[in-house]
Parts: structure tokens; C-alpha cells; sequence
């Protein structure tokens, strides 16, 4: 077995076991990022798994920082973790889980693979609907001193895990998205607050960087597909007996107890 068919194989096992592993054998970690996104191909087509859709993250400078690169990543999000609020996840079956308050847009066209780049108006146009919602993102890392670089991190998916999604806003192309505040609580006390114009611009904007950057690897979205666009306030870590609930106004609130 090859070096990239074994890390396929081991992420693919450590989704489906449901388990961590301290670090990585340096022999395995993925050379670069095409290297790194061509094996969580891999590992999704080992795992067998539909998938439901997309995370995106890091989209600005602050972000990029804090998960150590120049560019957004994204990864795959598999439709059994896909759920409406309010969401009850068992806290025990969970690996290292963060929250992150996120705008989620769920796809009404196909968006295929093409010659011609994606402009934002196109992308637009392809959105059914745009939802509050909440990303439960989990690592098959144990976050401790072997933590292994970020090519590794992208291979598993850029530590996809749940997606949570509220009720669509009502003509969304007439609100305030940007602009609209967006606070985090655990337990009724805030501990995170932001705003997509801060954070990611507008939810459109990564939206159409994953549509190009896919297209480059021959690889179309679907209708029907759930994207949660990057985190608006940062990563809170999840424990047993806690409600993280993300308030967005008059958008709505999605809930996950844990």
C-alpha cells in the first residue's frame, strides 16, 4: 500500500471507528495542499458515505492565522450529520467538538464543473435559500503537541463534522445579512459575538470561491447541498450538559445540546 492509500484508509477508519489518534507518522503527511485535498477525495470515496454538503473555512487573514494558512479550505460535510435545529448530540460519541455560529446556504441548482470561472451573481442565482446555523467541528487529531500540520488537517476533511441549520430567512436577497450581529451563548451567557462583513463579507463570497476552487478540481456542487460559509465568531469548545445556541437576530436562533 502506498503512502496516500494508507492515510486514506486510516482517516476513513478513524471516521467510521468514531476515534483520535495522537499525531501522524511523518512518512504519511501529505506533501501539499492539492496532495491534501486529493486525499480527502479519497477518503470520502472510501468511506462510501453521501454527502450533504460543504464547510468552508478561514476565509480572512484572522482566521488564516489561527488555523496556520494563506487561503481558505474547505471539506466535505456527510448528509447523516446534517440536522435541523434543535439538535441533541451525544457528547461521548464526539471528538474534541467546537461550535461556530455560521451562515449556511442551501443550493437550488447544480453548480457543475467548468472552463469558466463562477461570478457572484451566477452563484446567487443558484441559492435556494440562505439559514442561520451551527457548525459542530470535530478533528480525528487529539489536539495536543503531535498535532500534525494543516495538509493533514485538510485531508480529514478540514475537520468536518455536524451541520446544524435553522429556518431559511425570508427573502434573503432583501436583508441585511452583513451587517446583522450574531451572538454565541453556552448555557444563556454569551461568549462569542460577530458579523458576516467582518468575518467572511457576505455568505455569497465564500460561496463562490468553494464553486471555483472545486470547478479547478473537476468537481460540481448539487441542489440540495448544504454549505456552511465560515464562522462568524470564532470556535467555542463544546462540553456534556451545555446548549450552544447562535442568536441571529431576527433571523432566527439554532440550538445544539450536547
Amino acid at each position: 500500500m502506498n503512502r496516500v492509500s494508507e492515510l486514506s484508509t486510516l482517516l476513513a477508519a478513524l471516521r467510521r471507528e468514531n476515534r483520535q489518534q495522537s499525531g501522524l507518522d511523518q512518512r504519511l503527511i501529505p506533501s501539499d495542499m492539492t496532495a491534501a485535498k486529493r486525499i480527502g477525495a479519497d477518503v470520502a470515496a472510501a468511506l462510501g458515505w453521501a454527502v450533504g454538503g460543504w464547510k468552508i473555512a478561514a476565509n480572512k487573514e484572522k482566521m488564516q492565522r489561527a488555523l496556520r494558512t494563506d487561503a481558505p479550505i474547505f471539506g466535505r460535510v456527510y448528509k447523516q450529520f446534517i440536522r435541523q435545529s434543535p439538535a441533541a448530540l451525544e457528547g461521548r460519541t464526539l471528538l474534541h467538538p467546537v461550535s461556530e455560529a455560521e451562515y449556511v446556504v442551501k443550493l437550488g441548482e447544480d453548480l457543475p464543473p467548468r472552463a469558466r470561472p463562477y461570478d457572484e451573481d451566477e452563484i446567487a442565482d443558484a441559492v435556494d435559500s440562505i439559514h442561520p446555523g451551527l457548525e459542530i467541528a470535530e478533528c480525528r487529531f487529539v489536539h495536543d503537541e503531535n498535532f500534525p500540520p494543516l495538509t493533514a488537517i485538510i485531508a480529514d476533511g478540514s475537520g468536518s463534522g455536524s451541520l446544524i441549520y435553522g429556518a431559511a430567512i425570508p427573502n434573503w436577497r432583501t436583508q441585511n445579512i452583513a451587517e446583522q450581529d450574531v451572538v454565541l451563548s453556552v448555557n444563556g451567557a454569551e461568549r462569542r459575538r460577530g458579523d458576516a462583513a467582518t468575518a467572511i463579507d457576505h455568505p455569497l463570497t465564500p460561496l463562490t470561491w468553494l464553486a471555483n476552487e472545486l470547478s479547478r478540481a473537476r468537481i460540481g456542487m448539487e441542489a440540495g447541498e448544504l454549505i456552511s460559509t465560515g464562522t462568524l465568531t470564532g470556535m467555542v469548545l463544546a462540553q456534556s450538559d451545555e446548549e450552544h445556541v447562535a442568536d441571529f437576530g431576527p433571523f432566527g436562533a439554532v440550538r445544539a445540546s450536547f
